[in-house]
């Protein structure tokens, strides 16, 4: 099973929004160096939805060859054309993704019934280990415990990412899916109490900038050491909420920027973080202990 800090890595670019390869592999041995344990590539934070898809297995290709197995490479595949992300997902497993993370439909609005066929027919066609994605406050359509629970059956979907920030309605679905399926948070703000409930693990932005203290969060809270996993969560709580003053992944483009880790490129509609979010983003690198 795929557990712990998984981050959902930012994709590095140019000041002209062309994407920097050698700032990527800088990005994955920072990660491979301070304990992440498995990459998310490609996905929301990683600017999906503004890459070409030859670019998107470009760089999900260049992830899984730097990281040569030391960790798992969750690949982004998914899109509101169920054809679309079968090819998505087909080609990434033919490149050696070790799962690969489906976001529900956007914009389109599927029923619960569209949306178990949806992933069910993804599942079929391709037998890579799946993870499921609901983030509602970004699709506009929102996958209830029920049409999760009914996924679980199918052998190729191992997990969700659930981002609705929601523990009480989380800590029900580990309850409904145990030993079927694998809940992971979607939300670094509530993910500490969501694997204190039994989650396996958190999708990470915070990761990107404190790839360490994420991993040590995830460890203790999955290992149920509460008064632990509080102390780290309360230290990273000013990245968890200063990383989205503007849509992710503005803030953390500019704070890896900022950190010297990468260029400040960043892909149309998304524009660089606004000038009155810079001094509290940084504010909370330092409160956090990242600089």
């Amino acid at each position: 099973m795929i557990t712990g800090s998984l981050v959902a890595l930012v994709t590095p670019m140019n000041p002209d929004g062309d994407i920097h390869w050698e700032q990527l592999d800088k990005l994955v041995d920072f990660h491979l160096d301070n304990g992440t344990h498995g990459i998310v590539a490609v996905g929301t934070t990683g600017e999906s939805s503004t890459l070409d898809p030859d670019e998107h297995l470009r760089v999900v290709g260049h992830i899984i060859k730097r990281v040569n197995g030391r960790i798992p490479v969750i690949a982004g595949t998914g899109g509101n054309s169920t054809r679309e992300a079968i090819e998505l997902t087909r080609e990434a497993y033919k490149l050696g993704a070790s799962a690969c993370l489906l976001v529900v439909p956007y914009y389109n609005k599927p029923s619960q019934e569209g949306l178990y066929q949806h992933f069910r027919t993804i599942a079929e066609a391709v037998p890579v280990d799946q993870i499921l994605y609901n983030v509602p406050g970004r699709t506009a359509c929102d996958m209830l415990n029920d049409t999760v629970e009914r996924l679980a059956d199918i052998p190729n979907i191992i997990g969700i990412k659930d981002a609705t920030g929601n523990i009480p309605r989380g800590a029900e679905l580990i309850k409904a899916v145990e030993g079927r399926l694998a809940v992971y948070s979607g939300d670094d703000a509530t993910a500490m109490g969501l694997m204190l409930a039994g989650g396996k693990g958190n999708v990470s932005v915070t990761a990107n900038v404190a790839p360490r203290g994420m991993a040590n969060l995830c460890e203790a809270a999955i290992a149920g050491r509460e008064e632990e996993a509080e102390k780290i969560n309360e230290q990273l709580m000013p990245l968890h909420r200063k990383l989205f003053l503007e849509a992710n992944p503005i803030p953390v483009k500019w704070a890896l920027h900022h950190m010297g880790m990468i260029d400040d490129g960043i892909r149309l509609p998304l524009t660089r973080l606004h000038e009155k979010f810079r001094n509290e983003v940084e504010e909370a690198l330092k409160a956090s202990g990242v600089l």
